[in-house]
This record gives structure tokens, C-alpha cells and sequence, in this order.
């Protein structure tokens, strides 16, 4: 009898193993992604398409997305990854060279979006352009009018630049985001500097600029402005396009019958592009550059687009998107005004130790 039990254990045993085994062959993907930034259903629908199981981890701020990769061994396969912390993460090896073999859908990618992104990713090696938008100026159109009349330079940073225009305008209330990374090139470029100068001269000039309308500032703060805007507490942003989207969307949803624009001031602006990156050190590159291919279909990345309100970088996508999103010139913008807008990049260290402490200054007042 004691015999029979040993060997019934035994038979169990082996079966239990035999489903850890089969449990642990099951292909999978880790996906590392900003918050809420993809369709809700595109994980659930690529399993069900490719039969590979996701985890799915976000992060709410680049640099402590960018530190976990550099500390290595995450456990990831493919991260989005912001353009201008790409160069430190191709210096540090951090990326896997993509093999466009297994990527078909590649043809897919806007020509002129992936130019864009060589600036960080010369000869596009390791990144898959995913959803791009521009940092920009977000407006209650009828607050705004009231107090700057009917001309108000709402297409031009001298909405926010000019003491004159923000002193009015700080009455129903201003806010920008805490992005240095953003407001300092943009305050560079308004001078007629490079965006992207090296000169400590040049970051005195925009010191001075934005010292000078600080204390017309509301805050600073890079999620609070969405129900902001939306409610009524301010009538102007510095902020992200889809931000500002969120923003007319809640409006909208709650009937108040604010009429909320973006535009990208004719200047010029940013634009950033968040892309898609498998790691040098992912524990499964074969599905990770499954996903990044099912990312690619132009039917996938669409749905994602309508629910966000950004732009995508896929070509054939574009007829897919709600209407209203691709013909709003705020998110897709026309070849004209795509074609004044600067990539971020990432700075030598010397640059970034002077914005730092520029931005601290800045934001304090003093």
C-alpha cells in the first residue's frame, strides 16, 4: 500500500512538472509603457491574436524609466522610450539593434516622422516611431478674447512672452508645465537662439525671459492644467497637445460650454515622438518584436490614436482616425508647420547642470 501512494505521488509530481513546464514554455512579452498610453483593449486583442501572454508595468516619468534601464536587467522586452533620452540609451548599450526582418510592417512608418527621429536614432537602428505630438499652447478661447479682444496672438508664443499679453491674462490664470527639458529650448528658440545651444550666455537671455513673465505663472505642474483648463481655474497652458485634447474631451463630457483650441505657435515648437524599443537584455526579443509589429498594423495603432487624441507615425493609419483628431491641425499638423518644429535632444552634462539650475530659479521666482 505504501508502495502504490509513493508511486501515485510520484505520478503527480511528474504531472505537476509537466505543467510548469508547459506553463513557463507559454510565450510572453513585458511591456514597460507611460501611463495609460494605449488603447485598453490592444493587450487583451494581441494575445488573443498571436497567443502571447503580456505583463504590462508604467512608469509616470522618464528619468526614473530611464534609470531602471540603465541599472539593467529589468526583465523587460520592449519600452517606450522618449526621443531625447534615446542617445544615452544607445551609448550605454542598452538597446537591441531591431531586425527589420521581423518587423513587415514597418512599410507602414511615415518617411518624414522617421527622419525626424534620426536626429537621436541615426539610420533608425533601434526605434519604432509610435505616438508623436507637439508642446504648444493650450487657450479658453471666449477668456482669452475677453481680455486681449478679438486679435489676441493666440498662434504665437507672444501670447505667454510678452509681459503685456500674460499680465492681462493672469487674471483668469496661466499655467505650464514642469518640463524644463520642453520650456527652456522653446524660450531659446522664441529669442532666435538654438534650441539645442551649448552657450551659457544664451541660457542667461532665457533665464531672463522667463523670470520676467514668472510672476504671471499660476504653476507649474504637467497633469494638473488638463482639469484646469477644462473647468475654468485657467485660460492658458503651456502644454502638451494631448493634454489639451484631455482637456476640450472632459469639457465636453461635462456640457460646461467652454470652447477649448491648441495651437503650435508659429515660431516653431517641439515636437517629441515616443517610440517603441526592445532591449539588448530582453528575455523574450521574439515577442517583443511580435508586439512591436502588431503595433505597427495601421488598424492597432489607430484605435490607440482615437483613444488618446495623439498622432501616430503610420502613413496608412491616418484615414483610420476619428475625423475630428486628423483633421485638427493641433495634432496633425500640416507639412508647413511640421516643418518648423525642432526634436528635443538630450544635453552634455555640463547644459543640463545649467538648466537645472536655471529651472530651479525659475520655478521658486528668485
Amino acid at each position: 500500500m505504501i508502495r502504490i501512494r509513493c508511486m501515485q505521488l510520484a505520478l503527480a509530481s511528474l504531472l505537476s512538472m509537466g505543467l510548469a513546464g508547459a506553463e513557463a514554455a507559454e510565450p510572453q512579452v513585458n511591456i514597460y509603457n507611460w501611463y495609460d498610453f494605449i488603447a485598453p483593449d490592444a493587450m487583451k486583442n494581441f494575445q488573443t491574436q498571436t497567443g502571447i501572454r503580456s505583463t504590462f508595468d508604467v512608469f509616470d516619468n522618464a528619468d526614473v524609466m530611464q534609470g531602471k534601464l540603465m541599472a539593467g536587467r529589468s526583465n523587460y522586452d520592449v519600452v517606450v522610450a522618449s526621443g531625447d533620452v534615446m542617445p544615452n540609451l544607445i551609448k550605454a548599450g542598452v538597446l537591441k539593434d531591431l531586425d527589420r526582418t521581423q518587423l513587415p510592417n514597418w512599410s507602414h512608418l511615415d518617411p518624414e516622422i522617421l527622419a525626424k527621429v534620426q536626429r537621436n536614432d541615426p539610420g533608425n537602428r533601434y526605434a519604432v516611431p509610435y505616438l508623436w505630438g507637439t508642446t504648444g499652447l493650450g487657450y479658453d478661447v471666449e477668456k482669452v478674447k475677453a481680455l486681449l479682444g478679438e486679435h489676441a496672438p493666440v498662434g504665437s508664443w507672444d501670447l505667454i512672452f510678452k509681459e503685456e499679453n500674460i499680465a492681462k491674462l493672469s487674471q483668469c490664470g496661466v499655467a505650464t508645465l514642469d518640463a524644463p527639458g520642453d520650456i527652456i529650448p522653446i524660450a531659446l528658440h522664441y529669442l532666435g537662439l538654438p534650441y539645442n545651444s551649448q552657450n551659457p550666455e544664451d541660457y542667461r537671455k532665457a533665464e531672463a525671459l522667463l523670470l520676467k513673465v514668472r510672476p504671471y505663472i499660476r504653476y507649474f505642474d504637467s497633469s494638473r492644467f488638463i482639469s484646469d483648463l477644462a473647468n475654468g481655474n485657467v485660460c492658458v497652458v503651456l502644454g502638451w497637445a494631448g493634454g489639451v485634447m484631455d482637456a476640450r474631451k472632459a469639457s465636453e463630457a461635462a456640457g460646461n460650454g467652454r470652447q477649448i483650441e491648441y495651437s503650435i505657435p508659429r515660431e516653431g515648437a517641439p515636437l517629441w515622438v515616443e517610440s517603441l524599443v526592445l532591449l539588448n537584455d530582453a528575455p523574450h526579443p521574439e515577442q517583443g518584436l511580435a508586439f512591436i509589429n502588431y503595433m505597427l498594423d495601421p488598424q492597432v495603432i489607430a484605435r490607440s490614436s482615437n483613444y488618446l487624441s495623439y498622432a501616430n507615425a503610420n502613413k496608412d493609419a491616418t484615414q483610420l482616425v476619428e475625423e475630428k483628431i486628423r483633421r485638427n491641425p493641433g495634432v496633425y499638423p500640416s507639412k508647413e508647420v511640421l516643418d518648423t518644429l525642432f526634436t528635443l535632444e538630450t544635453m552634455p552634462l555640463k547644459v543640463e547642470r545649467i538648466r537645472t539650475r536655471m529651472w530651479s530659479k525659475i520655478k521658486s521666482g528668485s
